[in-house]
């Protein structure tokens, strides 16, 4: 890892002995926050969503953030334990993908070199948000020379792909991009699957019906079965992603049923009066060997 003097925990507010479950809490906490979708037009925003995103890629890994911890704080290096409690990604390594051109425009005229210099293939990384990666369009970047380029994703980007920018490194080199598409506070990229959760109240789950779910193309209804459960998982077909194949994956959405915190008088009234007529009786063989 890269020598850097900024502190990964003060981004994202925590403090160096940060538990796992509380570096992933704050991370969603801050991402809802700045997420460019709700700070339209807001570049601060955005760079401060990029900021996160870097902190908890590192932090978030147990192997990254020994590396981190001991070059930054001169912490011995810790031994990740085995499964971190974070999805993990099967994906071939970014330098195995086949390179592709896209088409790029620069907003600066590139530095004129002389004649006499060699070319030199240049490398910049890019990170996006899981929206971008999966529309694709134009997206701004500044290089360490001081290029500004406005380069034309393609849609369904991978997490650690790489793009080749043909002639816009030194002195007619190629620049290459690499591509970290950050993590979602809501959407979780599994695979080409794309994994969510989605609260229901009791009567939704008891008498089933159609509930709004969001997509990344946009909220959809899903008709949910009666009697369901939490923790029971429905299937949105081809509403994921689409890998290095051409296939299209689909949008897993587990269902979370849950209980007002505050029901209003009436509604505790209709309580009341379901207790007294239900015949549901959950606990009635919990000690029953059958």
């Amino acid at each position: 890892m890269p020598q850097t003097t900024r502190n990964y925990y003060e981004i994202l507010g925590l403090n160096r002995n940060a538990t796992a479950e509380e570096i992933k809490k704050s991370f969603r906490q801050l991402a809802r926050k700045y997420h460019p979708d709700v700070n339209p037009g807001d570049d601060a925003a955005e760079e401060t969503f990029k900021d996160i995103n870097e902190a908890y890629g590192v932090l978030s890994d147990e192997t990254k953030r020994a590396e981190y911890d001991q070059l930054v704080f001169g912490k011995p290096k810790r031994k990740p334990p085995v499964g971190n409690g974070y999805p993990t990604n099967n994906r071939t390594p970014f330098d195995t993908w086949t390179v592709k051109d896209f088409s790029q425009t620069t907003s600066k005229r590139p530095k004129v070199m002389s004649s006499t210099s060699p070319k030199r293939d240049i490398e910049a990384k890019l990170t996006l948000p899981l929206e971008k990666a999966y529309q694709g369009g134009k997206e701004r970047i500044r290089l360490e020379d001081g290029r500004s380029l406005e380069v034309d994703m393609p849609p369904f980007i991978l997490n650690g792909q790489r793009i080749r920018l043909k002639g816009q490194g030194i002195n007619q080199g190629d620049l290459y991009l690499k591509i970290t598409v950050a993590r979602h506070y809501f959407f979780e990229l599994r695979d080409n699957d794309i994994f969510c959760q989605i609260p229901l109240t009791a009567s939704e789950a008891v008498l089933g019906g159609a509930v709004e779910v969001p997509t990344l193309d946009g909220s959809v209804k899903m008709m949910v079965p009666k009697g369901v459960k939490t923790g029971q998982r429905l299937r949105l077909a081809n509403k994921g992603y689409l890998d290095s194949q051409g296939n299209r994956g689909d949008q897993l959405v587990e269902l979370q049923v849950l209980t007002p915190a505050d029901p209003s008088p009436e509604e505790l009234e209709l309580y009341q009066k379901l207790r007294e007529i239900e015949t549901f009786a959950p606990r009635k063989n919990l000690l029953s060997s059958n």
